[in-house]
């Protein structure tokens, strides 16, 4: 099992950035495929991105590509969600996700997510 914390969450004028963690314990990270959902209020949890277990692949939501970046450290058991060029529309709950798998992808949706952190909170004013 294993256990995700997220942070870097915070208030950020539109077109602004922010750089999200995720810091997991209790079993190495590069078992696991990785992702960020969020979910904003009175809306379902969405895929925002993935990266595979290796860190080779990725994969975004298309409302993100080219503003979004994830990354990911095994060495320091650290998942990362570089955001630039924030929207308002961008505001929700930002929750890491593990699968114990190779993936995660938008197609696989949250139910195929094994593991969920707290959530960080991302608010973005225009």
């Amino acid at each position: 099992q294993v256990q995700l914390v997220e942070s870097g969450g915070g208030l950020v004028q539109a077109g602004g950035s922010l750089r999200l963690s995720c810091a997991a314990s209790g079993r190495t990270l590069s078992t696991y495929a990785m992702g960020w959902f969020r979910q904003a209020p009175d809306k379902e949890r969405e895929f925002v991105a993935g990266i595979s277990r290796s860190g080779g692949s990725t994969s975004y939501t298309d409302s993100v590509k080219g503003r979004f970046t994830i990354s990911r450290d095994n060495a320091k058991n650290t998942v990362y969600l570089q955001m630039n060029s924030l929207k308002p529309e961008d505001t929700a709950v930002y929750y890491c996700a593990a699968r114990t798998g190779i993936f995660i992808t938008q197609a696989m949706g949250a139910s195929a997510v094994d593991y969920w952190g707290q959530g960080t909170q991302v608010t973005v004013s225009s």
